[in-house]
């Protein structure tokens, strides 16, 4: 490959990095090219995607970006970036369930936010909600909040009332 288009893919690598909420490395080793597009489909699914890129020159991508230097022990053997741009977890929820069919798939590690998980926590990540999940669940805890507001302003209104009935008994 010429100096030029490895400095492209550099380029185009880095850009994605910053883009992404949630960056992870696989070991895809073993998969055929059936398998591989199956992977790549369901990423896409999912929002997510996937590309191999040379280990070095995901490293050169990651050079100037802060906190990815704990990044670099994952990049070794062959290496498949998926990149998270709207969910950070989504990929990680792909990893899995493809995973299970597919031994030759393995997850390495991830960057969310600048927070770097090891092989061990794909069961974590994966199992935490999505963004669209937790929008989810705060829009029912807000309803719930919003639709006991007008019982507590009628029971305080009608203790009022009572209040002001017995005070206006006792002055009768």
């Amino acid at each position: 490959m010429k100096r030029d288009k490895k400095e492209q893919i550099v380029q185009v690598v880095a850009e994605k990095i910053k883009r992404s909420q949630g960056i992870y490395l696989t070991e895809f080793q073993g998969l055929n090219v059936a398998k591989m597009a199956e992977l790549r489909r369901e990423f896409r699914k999912a929002g997510v995607e996937y590309r191999v890129v040379k280990n070095t020159l995901v490293k050169k991508a990651m050079k100037d970006l802060a906190g990815t230097d704990k990044f670099f022990a994952g990049l070794k053997q062959t290496t498949g970036v998926a990149f998270g741009f709207d969910d950070p977890v989504a990929p990680a929820k792909v990893i899995k369930k493809f995973s299970k069919t597919n031994e030759a798939l393995k997850f390495k590690m991830a960057s969310i936010d600048g927070v770097v998980y090891s092989s061990d926590k794909l069961a974590l990540l994966s199992e935490m909600l999505t963004k669209t999940e937790n929008i989810g669940r705060a829009a029912g805890v807000v309803n719930n909040v919003v639709s006991s507001v007008p019982m507590v302003i009628n029971a305080v209104t009608r203790n009022l009332v009572s209040v002001l009935d017995q005070v206006a008994k006792q002055k009768q």
